[in-house]
């Protein structure tokens, strides 16, 4: 795997806006192949892995990728392969039993005194080793009265606390239908944190501006925002500008990866991750486990190599740049932590 320190090029346009950026996105394996000057040898395999699971990457998330190189890390996040059709023991289409936790569209509520809505089952970029590559997304669209039913349900339960908006991407949404449904959760009294997961800062940093950081923190909850990058090649400048905003405005910034073979898979890169977070003002938090999702058994890093590379890792940065590794099992209340010295 080849360890670049810097990103290729600034990739950002900060003429066009978020929506222009996300509709432009790539979406056809012959037109990402013809960008990176790949040889089109894997095309067929690309074409038919795309039927189960759509193409979709930014043109300013290709621009940090290197032309030619099969092995670059952001490039094996998103490349459509064969070996996505292979049938796996272990992996499934659910696996983590979230559609057992889906008591109304659009909620998720696995966890105690925290609860997840689907506010978008869209993505920016679709990530070939997503867990939810399967979800049923078209069960999880809430109209109106079906999100006042899941307001509904949060005011009713006080041990809940903290509203994690997800998806897809909950970016992806508009800041108009953001801010309402903030406007309406700030209602509720017991709540006290509002945290958003998402890769659109990452892959289209002008994602963030005045509307969103209005309705993110111009209100009583305190915000959190977690982004998910998984290599430093990622984080370039229009990233780390839009990052130094919302810093800027009082989110709290956080990170979490996951281990994918191929990518990140060893303590250099994950070191390098870490301290290019730290500048943009990101702390890690998460390096997860991959879950094992059907189509994603070619990112796995079982556990005793994971361990070996976090305690390499442990070893070459100090412990504030050192995420916690974690696996999500079903029907657990929390996050399961990975021992290091098992």
């Amino acid at each position: 795997m080849i360890l670049q320190t810097e990103p290729l090029c600034q990739s950002s346009d900060s003429n066009e806006s978020w929506q222009q950026a996300l509709a432009s996105a790539v979406t056809d394996p012959r037109e990402l192949f013809e960008l990176l000057s790949l040889e089109p040898a894997a095309m067929p395999g690309a074409l038919a892995a795309t039927d189960s699971f759509p193409l979709r990457v930014p043109r300013s998330f290709v621009a940090r990728m290197k032309k030619g190189d099969w092995n670059d890390p952001l490039l094996q996040q998103v490349l459509p392969v064969a070996r996505e059709l292979e049938v796996q023991p272990g992996f499934s289409d659910d696996p983590l039993a979230e559609q057992g936790s889906n008591p109304l569209p659009g909620l998720i509520h696995k966890y105690q005194s925290r609860v997840l809505l689907i506010v978008s089952g869209g993505c920016a970029v679709n990530c070939r080793y997503c867990f939810r590559r399967h979800f049923p997304y078209n069960d999880n669209n809430p109209g109106r009265q079906q999100w006042t039913e899941v307001l509904d349900y949060i005011a009713a339960d006080p041990s809940i606390n903290e509203v994690i908006l997800s998806g897809g991407d909950p970016l992806a949404a508009s800041d108009k239908l953001l801010a309402d449904l903030v406007g309406q959760l700030q209602r509720i009294p017991h709540l006290t944190t509002l945290r958003v997961h998402s890769r659109l800062p990452v892959v289209i940093p002008q994602r963030i501006n005045e509307q969103t950081l209005q309705w993110l923190s111009g209100g009583r909850l305190q915000p959190v925002l977690v982004i998910h990058s998984n290599h430093a090649n990622e984080l370039d400048q229009p990233v780390r500008r839009s990052l130094a905003a919302a810093k800027e405005a009082g989110v709290t910034l956080l990170n979490q990866s996951v281990l994918l073979a191929g990518v990140n898979d060893s303590a250099p890169a994950l070191k390098a991750l870490s301290e290019r977070l730290f500048a943009c003002g990101v702390l890690p938090y998460y390096l997860h486990l991959l879950d094992k999702v059907a189509g994603a058994a070619h990112f796995l890093v079982n556990e005793p190599r994971a361990r070996d590379i976090m305690q390499q890792l442990l070893a070459s940065a100090p412990g504030y740049l050192v995420p916690r590794l974690v696996k999500e099992q079903p029907q657990q209340h929390s996050k399961t932590l990975i021992p290091l010295n098992a």
